[in-house]
């Protein structure tokens, strides 16, 4: 639906008009500091969509830190989904086309029906901070059955998130650009803090969480002094990839040399009369990630989580068994070049070193390509997790878990390509355990639903007191010596595992010397 936007003075941004006493009395029209709203009943509960927590950051916004949205008059429709941020077209579901809009800074609030000062959890979606959007999980089930308030965000992507340079620097109040999408999850954050009352939330008992770039985006906001006060805990999802590392500014601001001359640009000018069209087509071979150096990450998150710099707060991490499977999928299958046997030992070598060839033998895996994916998983994801699990552990609760349902569905957007390759428990598939993911219904079968309820039982514990529990079943333990590997009943069930730094060699990979070729 068209959104009901009119701008008004400064001085109405203090007063929101009333409405009569019958509108107010409605469940599904609330008030923000901005403006009623009007949301919907669902099944599960209440839901509102689309509700803008900032300025869209088009014209001279652009590649501006977010700005305070504008009131407006009367109830603003809250039914549907906002815009996507500038993003290529994917392989997921509803995204077979690109998206050209700036006005994306929009958030999407799912409320039980009898939700009274609930906790809250704030989602960051993934999506390789280049792609996705705050309706990949539709989460009122999953806010239904904890007894949660569920908030998930859209914020800038790529270039138009993470550009940072010379001038950006000059207009900066620190002198450092490049972490514009960064700030945008925390002025949703605000938005939260200062609104999600009225929706029956608890501003006071906020967990942020997310998935692969959402989870990364977890870590930088722990890491981030900026954002203290905004959340009282973190759920880490298949986000502590390459340790969570940012990029130095000096670095950040290299690219963004090399991205104006690719545009033509040689001011911000020229940068902001570009078309978003222009800018999406100069974005692939730039690494956009958030930039250190400034109010925002003084340090990498690394090195705040070591010297206990970051916020103390209760976290529940992890990563999946076989991460590195939908990669190595990508890189050689997708293509229909799968990896031979013949080209294995090369590529490893080539790509890991001489020492992962000998710790990954092919004949320790079904294909070269689900070996190759092997270490891929370990290198980028399984062992950087555990290692910030015993850098949080010297600071705070830190609860680990390992998703390992080897059965699991392939995610959606996998399952549309008609592929039989064999993803076993890769990047993303715990989402659709938790929320239906894109929307859609997962086809689990029926241990794959009890795994789904107590992974459900579990976050939603951690959301509400900062301890994972479930309903019989062993705790996550606190700490890096062990993890909960989550699994299906014939499978053994959850556990308590004490092997998974063995199974993933990550002696070879958390040794200094190794270097690994992307």
């Amino acid at each position: 639906m068209r959104r009901l936007v009119t701008g008004l003075t400064a001085l109405a941004a203090a007063l929101v008009a009333p409405l009569p006493a019958q509108a107010a009395q409605d469940p599904v029209v609330v008030r923000t500091d901005a403006g009623w709203v009007r949301g919907e009943t669902t099944g599960e509960g209440r839901q509102f969509l689309g509700i803008p927590y900032a300025q869209p950051p088009v014209g001279k916004l652009r590649w501006k830190d977010p700005r305070p949205v504008r009131p407006w008059q009367g109830v603003r429709t809250a039914e549907d989904f906002g815009n996507r941020c500038v993003q290529g077209a994917s392989w997921d579901p509803g995204y077979e086309q690109p998206s050209h809009t700036e006005d994306c800074l929009d958030l999407n609030v799912y409320v039980p029906e009898d939700s009274v000062r609930r906790p809250v959890m704030v989602w960051l979606h993934g999506g390789g901070l280049t792609a996705g959007a705050g309706e990949d999980v539709v989460p009122d089930t999953f806010a239904r059955q904890t007894g949660t308030v569920v908030v998930t965000v859209n914020y800038r992507l790529g270039a138009m998130g993470y550009l940072a340079t010379a001038g950006l620097d000059d207009e900066a109040r620190d002198g450092v650009s490049g972490n514009f999408g960064m700030l945008d999850q925390q002025a949703a954050l605000r938005w939260v803090r200062a609104n999600i009352g009225r929706f029956g939330g608890d501003p006071g008992r906020v967990t942020i969480a997310g998935e692969s770039a959402g989870g990364r985006s977890v870590c930088s906001q722990l890491a981030s002094p900026a954002g203290k006060g905004l959340f009282r805990a973190g759920i880490i999802q298949s986000g502590a990839y390459g340790d969570c590392v940012a990029r130095a500014h000096d670095e950040a601001a290299d690219q963004g040399a090399a991205f104006m001359e690719k545009l033509g640009c040689a001011s911000l000018a020229c940068l902001r009369d570009k078309s978003a069209e222009e800018v999406l087509a100069a974005q692939p071979g730039f690494d956009w990630a958030p930039v250190t150096g400034g109010d925002f990450l003084p340090v990498q998150p690394a090195q705040a989580f070591a010297e206990g710099a970051a916020a103390r707060v209760p976290v529940l991490n992890g990563a999946n068994k076989d991460e590195g499977r939908l990669f190595a999928f990508g890189q050689f299958d997708a293509g229909g070049t799968p990896l031979t046997a013949e080209q294995y030992p090369a590529v490893m070598r080539a790509t890991f070193g001489e020492r992962a060839l000998e710790r990954y033998p092919l004949t320790s895996h079904p294909s070269p390509t689900l070996g190759f994916g092997a270490a891929m998983g370990d290198v980028l994801f399984a062992c950087p997790a555990l290692r910030l699990d015993d850098v949080l552990a010297a600071r705070g609760p830190v609860y680990a878990y390992e998703f390992a349902d080897r059965t699991s569905p392939p995610f959606a957007s996998l399952r549309n390509l008609g592929t039989d390759f064999d993803f076993g428990a890769t990047h993303v598939n715990e989402v659709q355990y938790l929320f239906r993911h894109f929307g859609l219904d997962t086809p689990l079968n029926a241990e794959q639903r009890v795994l789904s309820r107590q992974m459900i039982q579990y976050w939603g514990s951690f959301i509400r007191d900062g301890v994972p529990r479930a309903a019989g079943q062993p705790s996550p333990p606190d700490g890096r010596d062990a993890v909960l590997s989550l699994r299906t009943a014939s499978a053994g069930g959850n556990v308590v595992s004490t092997t998974v730094h063995g199974e993933h060699q990550c002696n070879l990979w958390d040794a200094p010397a190794v270097t690994v070729n992307r």
